[in-house]
């Protein structure tokens, strides 16, 4: 049967093959015949007629509510052949009037603070813990992971990604550190365990505050690393014992928001001491958002928003900051969702008891969409190494080899990983 959808797939899928099945059981294909076949099947007709309207938010819907399902291939497939073939001119009107609504809407919402409260942090954040245990590694890493040497493990790139951190943050035994975003304590774990630091964790999350503190206890760290429900903006140095020697912040940032980075950056200023040192790693994308994926938006991370280099480093400088080194790693995200993925779909029974079918889709569905940013749309991540003093590092990288050589000798010596029971 004919629809707005068929005549869209066939303007826009020149490579590749793409069969659709629609609700009466009748086959189109797609594209010139190459590659490895995709075939998706529509249960009722309105669903291909709602994707023409609003391809960008209706696509995840309409998966999510399993009124599609794929016979071959999967959601991040379909999602690579369309975003390998689409042009700039293939742009629909609905598109194009959607895309200025949204961006009207966007612009409005950057006017006001993104995290006035929690609720934000809690819709992805304080889900159950045992929907992350399904997919992540024992250390419970939730940000992107250092594949370095290439083909390591899961479990290897995210030791790799914390010794990487640790080592351009250089802290000192006895010095004091601030995590901003602690999320399920790892980082903080691993800088009190490997570096003789004290750590002080702030979260949002009341779920990741729980998980964190039970983890600290469990290893006797309780005097060395503490994890608090807490803001950042309302943070005083004095209450927590003056500057800090070192600040860490790992997959946080994209949840401060564009009108709120140089807020971001004078609170670092404030909170950092003269000689500090800190490490932002945050993901990054090729140029500056008109507006959020509103599936995401909606879904996923509400108020969540990612940066472009362009619109953070001006607020870096202005606050005071220096901007000591910057490391761009652009496909690591890409293999650590690929792994989550895999991880997420071989336990998708165990998900579906947790909350239901329609979320393990919405879950599919958001990780294959992270992972396709990676490998077709140019996102990465950044590492800024960010200092008040100029001469507060080193004046080349050498030592960075250096100090992941000897956290790697510390990180032998600690005690098994455990996984949190519940």
């Amino acid at each position: 049967m004919a629809s707005s959808l068929r005549g869209m797939l066939a303007k826009i899928i020149r490579k590749g093959t793409l069969d659709v099945i629609g609700a009466d059981g009748q086959v189109q294909r797609f594209g010139d015949g190459s590659g490895t076949p995709i075939t998706i099947h529509f249960f009722d007709e309105r669903a291909e007629e709602e994707i023409y309207r609003d391809a960008q938010l209706k696509l995840g819907e309409v998966y999510m509510q399993g009124r599609m399902a794929f016979e071959k291939g999967d959601i991040y497939d379909l999602l690579a052949l369309v975003k390998t073939n689409t042009l700039v001119a293939d742009l629909t009107f609905p598109m194009i009037w959607r895309g200025l609504l949204r961006i009207a809407a966007a612009r409005a919402r950057g006017l006001l603070p993104v995290n006035h409260n929690r609720r934000n942090v809690a819709h992805h954040y304080d889900l159950s813990a045992k929907l992350f245990d399904l997919f992540l590694d024992e250390d419970w890493q939730y940000s992107c992971a250092y594949f370095n040497p290439p083909g390591i493990s899961l479990e290897e790139a995210q030791l790799a990604k914390k010794r990487h951190i640790a080592a351009k943050l250089m802290p000192e035994p006895r010095q004091r550190v601030l995590e901003i975003g602690s999320g399920w304590g790892g980082m903080a774990i691993y800088l009190a365990e490997t570096c003789g630091v004290d750590v002080s964790g702030i979260t949002l999350s009341e779920e990741q505050l729980k998980v964190s503190r039970d983890r600290a206890a469990k290893r006797g760290l309780t005097d060395r690393v503490r994890f608090d429900l807490q803001d950042y903006r309302t943070m005083k140095a004095q209450s927590f014992g003056g500057p800090f020697d070192r600040i860490v912040s790992v997959g946080m940032f994209e949840h401060v928001g564009v009108a709120n980075y140089r807020r971001f950056f004078r609170k670092v200023h404030e909170l950092m001491d003269d000689d500090g040192v800190m490490i932002l790693h945050s993901i990054g994308q090729p140029y500056p958002a008109l507006y959020n994926n509103p599936f995401f938006e909606k879904y996923i991370f509400p108020g969540g928003y990612i940066p472009s280099l362009a619109e953070v480093l001006p607020d870096v400088e202005k606050s005071g900051l220096l901007v000591a080194d910057c490391e761009i790693l652009p496909m690591h995200y890409g293999h650590t969702l690929r792994h989550w993925r895999e991880r997420f779909m071989a336990r998708k029974e165990e998900a579906a008891k947790l909350y239901d079918e329609a979320f393990v889709r919405m879950w599919e569905f958001y990780l294959a969409g992270s992972e396709m940013a990676f490998t077709h749309e140019d996102f990465f991540i950044f590492q800024l190494q960010i200092t008040k003093k100029r001469m507060s590092v080193p004046n080349n990288r050498d030592y960075i080899a250096g100090r992941e050589e000897a956290l790697k000798g510390k990180e032998a010596s600690r005690a098994p990983l455990e996984k949190v029971l519940f």
